[in-house]
This record gives C-alpha cells, sequence and structure tokens, in this order.
C-alpha cells in the first residue's frame, strides 16, 4: 500500500468522528460559561481536585493551549492542587479526541483514555494536596473564597481585573448568536489550533504504516514491560496532541506494538513535553512539577499494564483493523465527502493565518512594537496573550501573530509591565 492511499485510508477513517467532535468543542464552549471553571476550582480539598479532573476531560485544549488556561486560574485563586489536577486531565483527551479515538481504535480504547486520565489527575491532584497540607499551606474552599458575582452590580468586591470572571469575553445572548458562536470556535478556532499537529500525526502514522516493517515489534511481544518504557521514553520529551497521537498509535499497533505500549503513548505523549514541564515548574514550583510527571508516568505505565495483562486483548484489537479483515474497499460515501470537508477547513484556516501575518505586517506603524514570545502554540495561546495584554493600561492594540510568535503592540504601556505579564501567563520573552 503507497503512501497517498495509506493516508487517504486513514483521513477518511477519522474525519466523521473528527467533525463531530469539533461540533462539540464548540457547543461546550459556546454554551458553557468560562467562569464556572474558575469558581469551582478554588479548594485543595479532594472535592476541588475531582471538579478540576472532570472540567478538563471534555475541554479541547492541548498540553500547549491548556497552560496559559491553568496559569490563570491559578493567578485567580485556584490552588496548586486542583490547578495541577486541571493540568494532567485536559491535554490527555477531550471530546474531539474521543471520537476520534473510537473511530480508529475502537470502544475499549475510547472508553479507558478518559478514565485513565482521570485517575492520573485525581493522583496528581491530590499528591500536591498532600504537600500543601505538609508545607502548612492553608486549604480554600467555596465557603470562604470569594468569587465575583458579575451579575450582581452591588457586589462592591467584585473582582473586575484582567483574568477574572467580570472580563470573560462578551458572548452571544440569542440561540442562533450561540449556535454561530460554536460553529466559528469549533470549525475555524479549533483547526487553527490543532489541524497543524493533526496534519502531522497523520503524516507520521502514513511514514510508520509503510515504512516499518510489519513484524518490526513482533520480537518485544512477549515484553509488554520493554515496550511500554521505550515508548514512554519517545513519548515525554516530544509534542504531540491528543488527537494527534491516535493515528500514530494505531500504525504503531499494527506494527506489533502492545496495546498497552500505545495507551502509554495516548497519554505520554500529549502531557507530557518539556516545554510543559518547564513552565509548570515555574508556575507551580518544583514539587508540582514532581507531582505531575510521577501521576502521569506512573499512571501511564500502570494502566498500560492493566490492558497488556489483567484485560481481554480482543477488547484492544483496532476498530480499523478489525474492520479492514472483513471489507478491503467499503469507504462510504459520508467518510469522503467528510474528508473533503475537513481538508477544505484545514486549508482555509491556514490561508486565514498566512493573510492575517501578511496584514499586520503591513500594518505596523512607528508606534509599534514588537515583543518576541517563547511558548505560543495554538489558538488559545494566542487568544489568551492578546486578551491579557489588551487588559494593560496605556495599551491601545494587541496583534499576536502565532506564526512567528511575536506580539505586536501599540500605545505607551511600558515594556517591563508587558514582559511582566508575558512571563506571568507562563510564556518566555526573548526579545
Amino acid at each position: 500500500m503507497d503512501i497517498f492511499n495509506t493516508f487517504i485510508m486513514l483521513l477518511n477513517e477519522m474525519s466523521p468522528y473528527l467533525l463531530l467532535g469539533f461540533l462539540a468543542a464548540g457547543l461546550l464552549h459556546s454554551f458553557v460559561p468560562q467562569s464556572i471553571y474558575s469558581k469551582h476550582l478554588a479548594g485543595s480539598d479532594a472535592r476541588s481536585v475531582i471538579k478540576a479532573a472532570l472540567f478538563g476531560i471534555p475541554l479541547p485544549l492541548c498540553s500547549c493551549g491548556v497552560l496559559p488556561t491553568a496559569v490563570s486560574l491559578r493567578n485567580n485563586g485556584a490552588s496548586r492542587a486542583a490547578s495541577t489536577s486541571f493540568l494532567i486531565a485536559t491535554p490527555q483527551t477531550g471530546v474531539d479526541s474521543i471520537a476520534a479515538t473510537y473511530s480508529l481504535l475502537g470502544l475499549a480504547f475510547a472508553v479507558i483514555r478518559p478514565v485513565a486520565a482521570l485517575v492520573t489527575a485525581l493522583v496528581g491532584g491530590l499528591l500536591v494536596a498532600w504537600v500543601e497540607r505538609s508545607e502548612g499551606v492553608q486549604p480554600v474552599n467555596e465557603t470562604n473564597n470569594h468569587h465575583c458575582d458579575c451579575e450582581d452590580d452591588d457586589d462592591d468586591d467584585c473582582c473586575c481585573h484582567d483574568d477574572c470572571c467580570c472580563s470573560e469575553p462578551p458572548r452571544a445572548t440569542t440561540l442562533m448568536g450561540k449556535v454561530l458562536e460554536a460553529l466559528r470556535y469549533g470549525f475555524i478556532d479549533m483547526m487553527k489550533s490543532i489541524g497543524r499537529w493533526l496534519v502531522i500525526g497523520l503524516v507520521v502514522a502514513t511514514l510508520i504504516t509503510v515504512c516499518v516493517p510489519d513484524d518490526f515489534f513482533a520480537a518485544f511481544a512477549q515484553y509488554p514491560l520493554l515496550n511500554m518504557l521505550v515508548v514512554l521514553a519517545l513519548s515525554v520529551p516530544m509534542y504531540v496532541c491528543a488527537t494527534g497521537s491516535i493515528p500514530i498509535a494505531l500504525s504503531l499497533m499494527l506494527k506489533g506494538l502492545t496495546p498497552g505500549a500505545a495507551l502509554v503513548l495516548l497519554m505520554a505523549g500529549p502531557a507530557a513535553n518539556f516545554a510543559s514541564v518547564l513552565v509548570i515548574n515555574r508556575s507551580f514550583g518544583r514539587k508540582a512539577t514532581i507531582a505531575y510527571l510521577a501521576a502521569i508516568i506512573g499512571g501511564a505505565i500502570a494502566f498500560g499494564i492493566i490492558v497488556d495483562y489483567v484485560l481481554p486483548a480482543a477488547w484492544f484489537v483496532p476498530r480499523m483493523a478489525s474492520e479492514a479483515m472483513s471489507c478491503s474497499h467499503c469507504t462510504s460515501w459520508v467518510n469522503v465527502v467528510c474528508s473533503i470537508v475537513l481538508v477544505t477547513l484545514l486549508v482555509a484556516t491556514q490561508v486565514g493565518k498566512i493573510k492575517r501575518t501578511r496584514e499586520i505586517k503591513n500594518n505596523k506603524t512607528t508606534m509599534t512594537k514588537e515583543y518576541k514570545i517563547k511558548g505560543m502554540m495554538c489558538a488559545h495561546c494566542q487568544a489568551n496573550v492578546e486578551k491579557n495584554l489588551a487588559a494593560i493600561e496605556g495599551v491601545e492594540k494587541v496583534t499576536v501573530d502565532l506564526a512567528s510568535g511575536i506580539a505586536y503592540i501599540e500605545g505607551d504601556a511600558k515594556p517591563e509591565v508587558i514582559i511582566a505579564k508575558i512571563e506571568q501567563l507562563g510564556y518566555e520573552y526573548i526579545g
């Protein structure tokens, strides 16, 4: 099977579920107020840790997109325990990746993946809570922590500052407006966020499928734990989003990789990479970072062992592989149409990004100052930086070019204030 046909086969299999996942992500973004997330994550108790994990699992944020979100929650009073739980659960899965997981790997993987994310998030969050108690940090809960009530105009303590719920971007109020907002977020913003990584994942999976010998991992089949350790060593330093890791896991399984080792890739790849670890260490502290890594690595190995040694192997036969046994040329017109729509959206968003970059450069003035920022990897990062820098006194206009990592700022705001805000958000100012 040549490279092109393999790529098309993977694309056709994933596209209907990806589009469904993007729609669900848009509806979640449009109909669930962002203030709910920060309001319920202020405590260091088990309940807040559980809430943080449950909030994080359906959110379609990759490891780079979740970092500014978690840092913002932390800056608004969320405990390190709840923030760590949120950080662990969110990048491992999401409504889009759950649907895509089912499309390629089957129901068992689609179920165990969010379960593993939940358990590892709880373990990591509770570890950090234990560290906080050992250090004498006073737990915060919902009864003794004030939250601003944006609907109460008489609340003198309402914290209307940068990242508070009071400064939540205006949202559509009508049903039609919310639906249009959901479509824009799901099929435009989300495409900008993970589109590049999705394509990279598909390309890597295609190359593995075509170029790696079919029995490559067969020699290690009797050593599942060795499989997991090798995959873990490769997964932790690299960056791959939750959705982009799925075709890679599938292609490796078709070459003999054990299901447990594939699960290790699905868990550790999206949740742990060098960039994330550095930001977490700077924003949450060394002990929280250790708990973060321990929960992800330990949880990935533990669930990998359960899959390979405890659960029935028949549950984890890739859905795509089992269907190929009975039907080699049965791609439906629905899959083809969905693939065409998905590719069209991907191309349109990338073209839009190129046009935006050109417009930014053409509209620069002599008053425009440039700030090179390291760590922005998706549209969530871009929106977060633009929103927070625009709130600084003296800033008249902010435009962030994600491709180059440059923020163009007009106004008389002090550079040191802008740089401090960039670093506070978890990014790195490099010039």
